[in-house]
C-alpha cells in the first residue's frame, strides 16, 4: 500500500497515450493526490485557467497539439509558482531546468519525483 505524500496535492496529468494517463492518474489518487486529466496540451491549458487549485503539472514531452515543454513555459509563465514534471520515453539532449522522469518508470520514482516537487 503506498504512503501518503507529505503534502497532498492537486496534479493535472497530460497525456495524449490513455493507458499512460490513466495509470498514472490512478497511482497519484492511490498516494492521496486529488487528480485532473488531460489529453493534450489545449486542454491542459484551459484546466490550468478553469482550476486554480492545480499545484503540479505532469506532462508528456511529445503530444500532437502542444509540446509538453511549450505547455510547462506557458502554464509558468501564468503562474509562476506551478510545479511542472516532464515524463518522455525520449532522450532530452538538453537540461530544460526541471525534472524529468524517463518511461518507463516505477511507482516509487514517480512518487520521490512529486515529493520533491512539492517540497521545493
Amino acid at each position: 500500500m503506498p504512503t501518503l505524500a507529505p503534502k497532498a496535492a492537486t496534479i493535472l496529468v497530460v497525456d495524449d497515450d490513455p493507458q499512460v494517463r490513466e495509470i498514472v492518474s490512478e497511482i497519484l489518487g492511490d498516494f492521496g493526490h486529488t487528480v485532473v486529466a488531460a489529453g493534450g496540451g489545449v486542454e491542459a491549458l484551459r484546466l490550468l485557467d478553469e482550476t486554480p487549485a492545480i499545484d503540479l503539472v505532469i506532462t508528456d514531452v511529445r503530444m500532437p497539439d502542444i509540446s509538453g515543454l511549450e505547455l510547462a513555459s506557458r502554464a509558468q509563465r501564468e503562474r509562476a509558482d506551478l510545479k511542472v514534471i516532464l515524463i518522455s520515453g525520449y532522450f532530452l539532449a538538453a537540461d530544460v531546468g526541471l525534472t524529468v522522469l524517463r518511461k518507463p518508470f516505477r511507482m516509487s520514482e514517480l512518487q520521490a519525483a512529486v515529493d520533491a516537487e512539492l517540497a521545493a
